[in-house]
């Protein structure tokens, strides 16, 4: 298939290549570029996870669709990830924090290297070469190459139309125009080198080149140069994530400016960040996470890709949780400590320990027999039937580990279109033929404090137990213990709690990295509220197959699909669907 390359492209007649000309796509304001004839190579380095790890969306923050959105351009009114400088002056600390200590430990310092031997070698030209909008970044790109020490011959970013008036289709079309005028300019120029971190982008250039050379020898083209040796150098990128907390609130005000313009009379939907709770819970902090994984006593012929590791929470409930049963906790962000009294191990498919409050008269809530934390499972096995244990073996003495956690919820944001018809129940639930026609009913909370926690030691009626510990640790009957969600991650990258974890990664729903050459209401003015009480799907970096949120969240759509037509066979047709059901959603 023929390919479409800068020469015969729709960017018009072939433009006067002189220094001059060259010049104007550069924005590092250097008077004057090297002289034509003093060049024999040419050193063309990309910016974003080749030179520096930019960050990009959080898988084990946002959902895979979401992943995938933030990076379109043309979903949000103002443009998405890749085109607001707000995400990119966030690194680390912010632009105020970073600029001073010139952005330290976000640098690919082996480019670096190469880029100081480029600066010194006589004879070459150095130039950074970015799709990042000129308009949108050209003085934040500056700002960070200069506290760098990095001095480019030539930065230039992809600008709304090139200096002949040229329009470019994608980043690949402005980069290959700008390399031909690059070669075209620097005749005597014997190699360019092109680093790169993309497959599909080093892929292009090498393509470009190939075509450019055969024309340079006769082939198709008449030759206005010479052939020059061209080598595309493929560079591990290193991409990053911000702080999750910051993240969110970048991602916030684009949306506010999204639906500001919305209002003001641009076409599109207006927007609004939304969570999904896969559970609430006693949370764990990764440090005590690490230190229980230890009490798995795995085989040691067991390889790591048959096993999920887990020992992330105490589960409270499966589901959000109710007011009355977060009343019973102590509300989200209050802390209870543990201590690990028991090990077991399921069919040789579930590791688990069990804990007890400390101290033992705490009060406590959970939907397991006992408060268990589950370790490790098998590929294939549920985590429902760690409520299936009943012989624990102790723990000697300097195993029982004592943790402290706090209430929290498993959650993925997402973000959807604003549903004025939706209340909060209802938009934690991603898909909206799968939301539930109302919320809770105060009727069936009060049927659970009734029937079940006035005096701590009631049969349930319904059979699905959900226990809570009175002083002594007095419990009710087992019932079916749906036991949900336990860690399922929401995608690969991430080497700790902050803004640094490393990793490519969309998640979740398959979303991967995207460069720029990938993407072609009521006021919401309120940042949505995040504390430390919302886990961000942080996960131990021992758990190495998983259960993606998406395919957990269809998992439990088709359960809660199935338990509506068992009660409308035992309620005979129609009774099922009406507003006095008493059925929970299980899992959410």
């Amino acid at each position: 298939m023929a390919r479409s390359y800068p020469h015969s492209n729709s960017n018009g007649p072939l433009p006067p290549y002189t220094l001059t000309a060259l010049n104007r796509w550069s924005v590092a304001d250097k008077d004057q570029l090297p002289a034509i004839h003093t060049i024999k190579a040419l050193h063309v380095y990309d910016f974003d996870n080749t030179l520096f790890n930019s960050p990009l969306p959080n898988p084990k923050l946002w959902n895979g669709p979401t992943i995938g959105f933030l990076q379109s351009q043309d979903t949000f009114a103002t443009g998405g990830w890749w085109h607001d400088s707000r995400i990119l002056a966030a690194t680390g600390e912010g632009i105020e924090k970073e600029e001073p200590r010139a952005w330290e430990g976000w640098w690919n310092e082996k480019i670096v290297e190469l880029i100081q031997l480029s600066m010194q070698q006589k004879d070459a030209v150095a130039i950074l070469l970015t799709g990042r909008s000129e308009n949108g970044f050209a003085e934040l790109v500056k700002k960070m190459v200069k506290a760098k020490g990095l001095d480019f011959d030539i930065i230039s970013l992809k600008p709304a139309a090139g200096p002949n008036n040229q329009r470019f289709s994608s980043t690949m079309n402005f980069k290959q125009v700008f390399l031909e005028s690059l070669m075209e300019t620097y005749k005597g120029a014997e190699e360019i080198r092109v680093y790169e971190d993309r497959l599909k982008h080093t892929k292009g250039f090498r393509d470009f080149f190939m075509d450019y050379n055969k024309r340079q020898n006769g082939i198709g083209g008449t030759p206005t140069r010479g052939p020059i040796t061209a080598e595309v150098v493929q560079v591990a990128d290193g991409a990053t994530q911000l702080d999750p907390i910051q993240e969110t609130a970048e991602v916030q005000r684009i949306i506010n400016d999204h639906n500001l313009a919305i209002t003001n009379g641009k076409r599109g939907q207006r927007l609004q960040i939304k969570k999904t709770v896969f559970y609430t819970g006693y949370l764990i902090s990764n440090t005590d996470t690490q230190k229980l994984l230890t009490l798995a006593q795995l085989p040691p012929t067991m390889p790591d890709t048959e096993m999920k590791f887990l020992a992330n929470n105490v589960l409270i409930t499966p589901r959000p949780c109710q007011a009355s049963i977060l009343e019973k906790v102590g509300g989200m962000g209050n802390k209870t400590t543990w201590e690990v009294t028991g090990t077991a191990v399921y069919e040789n498919k579930i590791w688990a320990a069990c804990v007890r409050p400390v101290p033992e008269t705490k009060k406590y809530y959970t939907e397991n027999p006992v408060p268990i934390v589950v370790l490790a499972l098998r590929k294939g096995a549920r985590p429902i039937d760690a409520g299936k244990i009943q012989n624990w073996q102790p723990v000697p003495p300097e195993k029982q580990y004592v943790f402290e956690s706090i209430v929290g919820e498993k959650v993925l944001l997402r973000i959807e279109e604003e549903d004025h018809g939706e209340n909060e129940y209802e938009s934690l639930f991603p898909t909206k033929t799968h939301k539930r026609k109302h919320a809770p009913d105060d009727d069936t909370a009060s049927r659970r404090e009734s029937g079940q926690f006035a005096n701590g030691n009631s049969t349930p009626s319904s059979g699905r137990g959900y226990h809570q510990n009175h002083s002594g640790g007095v419990r009710g009957g087992r019932g079916n213990n749906n036991f949900r969600g336990n860690g399922q991650r929401g995608g690969r990258g991430g080497r700790g709690n902050g803004g640094r974890g490393r990793g490519r990664g969309g998640g979740g729903g398959g979303f991967n990295y995207r460069s720029l050459d990938d993407v072609g209401e009521k006021p919401n003015t309120t940042p949505p509220s995040y504390n430390a009480a919302v886990s961000y799907e942080e996960f131990p970096p021992l758990q190495k197959q998983y259960q993606t949120p998406q395919q957990l969240v269809q998992q439990q759509f088709q359960q809660y699909q199935q338990y509506q037509q068992q009660m409308q066979s035992k309620n005979g047709s129609g009774s099922g669907n009406n507003g006095g059901g008493t059925g929970e959603l299980q899992y959410f």
